[in-house]
């Protein structure tokens, strides 16, 4: 059976440029890269080579990127960072209910610290409005932190505005770009952020790395301590293959971006078109918003997210019901219920993330066989109304 993968916001595979780049550093380029003589100095120069690839995805300088092991850590450095450094007289951050559980579960652990923490809402389409972000700013806030592209609807956030509005009250700010690097064109000093997470798992990199942008000037503290390692920001041996890969990643992706773009955007349209015409009721969420090109979030009703994925994937298609993180949770999306959707709704609805790999053919033979197990499953489903049968 032939299979196609279009959950890429989950995880990409590794590009087999970037595969080939980290090779030798398994091997025989093994040398401490914080070590002085010449294993050691071979390996460094790889990482910095690595260091000012990322700088360059994001127009920033290559001595303002922190590798780490993931977005998840970048965002752990970001928030907690942030507030440890900060007087006892700010400790307010103000982020919003849609953010990734990186995010939000660092918010929630900052607030069993004693720190406050206000959860902005979204429009039904997925946006903050940036005046709410205005109104929520009080005198001892010291962060704003949102998402760029939520890894549910894709939707991107105007964190040009956002980052002006930080600006002007001398807030710190931070976006996890985790699922817009690579996808979307990005520049710190357009967005005006002062920390900006990466992962390189989902740019076709390889798992277990990342990265943080730290605009010179923030004050941050560290969340490990021991080596001087990345400008004492964070400690332990370099993981010099991983890096070399996230750099490799960030420079293909920089250079393809544009063409890459428009390939994704295509099949995107391509797939909603055909389910909106064959699946009675469908609808995509956050059709209206400014989007990543290769997400499309569909509510497909009365029947179970779960259920159509599993029967999905039994012809061959992989998707999701959401985050990866959140896989087998009873609770419906977050990110769903946010926008407005009911409980029974959110967990009707399905995540299609495309990747660089997709072609066209791709894309219709999974409108061959989605109409079918959705007709399938809905006439199984006490839920599907016989009357509304027909379109």
């Amino acid at each position: 059976m032939r299979r196609i993968y279009f959950d890429h916001n989950a995880t990409t595979p590794v590009e087999p440029r970037v595969l080939q780049a980290m090779l030798p550093f398994f091997s025989e380029d093994f040398g401490n890269a914080s070590s002085i003589h010449t294993f050691g100095q071979k390996t460094r120069g790889a990482v910095e080579r690595a260091r000012k690839s990322v700088a360059e995805l994001i127009g920033a300088r290559a001595g303002e990127i922190t590798f780490t092991s993931g977005g998840t850590e970048s965002d752990n450095l970001a928030i907690f960072g942030v507030v440890a450094a900060a007087p006892e007289s700010r400790k307010h951050v103000i982020t919003t209910q849609i953010e990734h559980s990186a995010v939000l579960s660092t918010c929630q652990a900052l607030e069993k610290q004693g720190v406050e923490v206000t959860y902005l809402p979204v429009s039904r389409e997925g946006l903050l409005d940036p005046d709410d972000v205005r109104r929520a700013l009080r005198p001892e806030t010291v962060l704003i932190t949102v998402m760029h592209a939520n890894n549910e609807l894709g939707t991107i956030q105007p964190l040009e505005e956002i980052g002006r509005i930080a600006a002007e009250a001398d807030v710190w700010f931070h976006t996890d770009a985790v699922q817009s690097a690579g996808k979307h064109p990005i520049h710190v000093d357009e967005l005006r952020v002062d920390l900006l997470s990466i992962s390189a798992h989902k740019l076709y990199g390889p798992k277990g790395v990342g990265a943080i942008y730290i605009r010179q000037g923030t004050r941050i503290q560290p969340l490990l301590f021991g080596g001087h390692h990345e400008r004492d920001r964070r400690p332990g041996t370099e993981n010099v293959a991983g890096n070399v890969g996230l750099g490799k990643a960030a420079e293909i992706a920089r250079a393809e971006l544009p063409e890459l773009t428009k390939h994704l955007a295509a099949m995107r349209d391509r797939l909603e078109a055909g389910i909106l015409a064959e699946v009675p009721h469908a609808r995509v969420n956050g059709a209206r918003a400014p989007r990543t090109p290769n997400t499309s979030n569909i509510t497909i009703p009365y029947l179970e997210g779960e259920a159509l994925v599993i029967a999905l994937d039994l012809k061959g298609v992989a998707c999701s019901t959401g985050a990866a993180c959140s896989s087998g949770a009873v609770a419906p999306s977050h990110v769903l219920t946010a926008i407005g959707l009911p409980p029974e709704e959110a967990r009707a609805s399905l995540r299609f993330s495309l990747g660089r790999a997709n072609a066209p053919e791709d894309i219709e033979l999974a409108l061959s066989v989605i109409p079918g197990a959705v007709a399938r499953l809905r006439e199984l489903s006490p839920l599907y109304p016989k009357t509304v049968a027909v379109k």
